[in-house]
């Protein structure tokens, strides 16, 4: 039987579907049954509603080992998709909690009850920064603790360590680093802020790239990668670099709204964050712009997704393959 953490959220719920399509016996851990409805959704988009009923249900929480260990019962894979995204600042402590310790208890589990293998789902936030004589970012690039990395992105490498781990002590996992996921049925939450920052009259954009992939590459590669007998590797999971640009245009275009249309230079986001920072503090609220997503927004690097493209014969989709339904089914569902 296979397990899957963070069930609930875009990655997991795709992936659910995914798996129970290809006839697998599925365990799916959740929080609260409010989210629930959310993966009965993405079911029946797929036209699948039937196999939603096929789902195991377990509650229980990566940071509560009692409730995990209950949900580790017979099962023989596990694919760990839970993790808190946020760039807020404030929210460290909940970052290391879930992201690294969770995964750890994820790994600990795994190791104890005998898994034959974990595929965890990290993000390119993780990989490394390139030197001045690297052209693009790889696998390999090395991380540099001294560059300027968010909350999330220091705690999502430190839970590949807690991987790397358990892959010392004889687990079999593989890493998948995707970009800025792309799918249906989870407004207001992950890329859907891109696409509804555009929709109420985004005016600004910034010359950096940015790296994007569908819901659906990524499962499939996931799924792939588990069944396949590749063991102790991690994976780059970017279907297009764009521009930021570029891709604020598309979505404006196919939302008919106005492109944004001011550029926002190093100076005026270095002013931005500074500004956001003083705002959160005098009204309570979370930060919408921090130092390390402005210096973010300005890089220019490419992700080199030639590893898994060689190793499984995989080819990503192109944004007009899958944005465009989303956006038109998103739109939908905020209507």
């Amino acid at each position: 039987m296979i397990l899957v953490t963070g069930a609930t959220g875009l990655v997991g719920s795709h992936l659910l579907v995914q798996l129970l399509q290809e006839n697998e016996e599925v365990k799916a851990l959740f929080r609260s049954e409010k989210q629930i409805e959310k993966v009965k959704n993405v079911f029946a988009f797929y036209n699948q509603t039937a196999l939603f009923d096929k789902i195991n249900w377990v509650k229980g929480d990566i940071t509560d080992i009692p409730s995990l260990e209950i949900a580790f019962e017979n099962i023989t894979h596990v694919y760990h998709c839970a993790a808190l995204i946020s760039f807020d600042p404030s929210d460290e402590d909940e970052l290391r909690k879930i992201n690294i310790e969770g995964t750890a208890n994820v790994v600990n589990c795994c190791i104890d009850f005998g898994i034959k293998k974990l595929c965890h789902v990290s993000s390119i936030a993780a990989l490394g920064t390139p030197k001045e004589h690297e052209n693009s970012i790889t696998e390999e690039t090395e991380w540099n603790p001294e560059e300027l990395h968010s909350d999330y992105a220091i705690t999502k490498y430190g839970a590949e360590m807690e991987v790397w781990r358990g892959h010392q002590e004889g687990l079999e996992v593989v890493i998948v680093n995707p970009g800025v996921i792309f799918g249906y049925g989870f407004p207001k939450k992950g890329s859907d802020v891109i696409i509804q920052s555009v929709k109420n009259g985004l005016s600004f954009y910034t010359k950096g790239n940015i790296g994007i992939v569908s819901v659906e590459d990524v499962v499939k590669c996931m799924v792939q990668l588990m069944k396949s007998k590749i063991n102790g590797e991690r994976y780059t999971l970017v279907g297009e670099n764009i521009l930021t640009k570029a891709l604020l245009d598309f979505i404006a275009e196919e939302l008919q709204v106005k492109r944004p249309s001011i550029e926002a230079t190093k100076w005026m986001t270095s002013i931005a964050w500074r500004i956001d920072w003083l705002i959160s503090k005098l009204l309570n609220r979370k930060r919408k712009l921090t130092r390390s997503t402005a210096n973010a927004s300005h890089t220019t690097s490419p992700f080199n997704t030639s590893k898994i493209e060689y190793e499984l014969n995989f080819t990503f989709q192109k944004k007009e393959s899958y944005l465009k339904t989303i956006l038109k089914l998103n739109q939908e569902q905020l209507n």
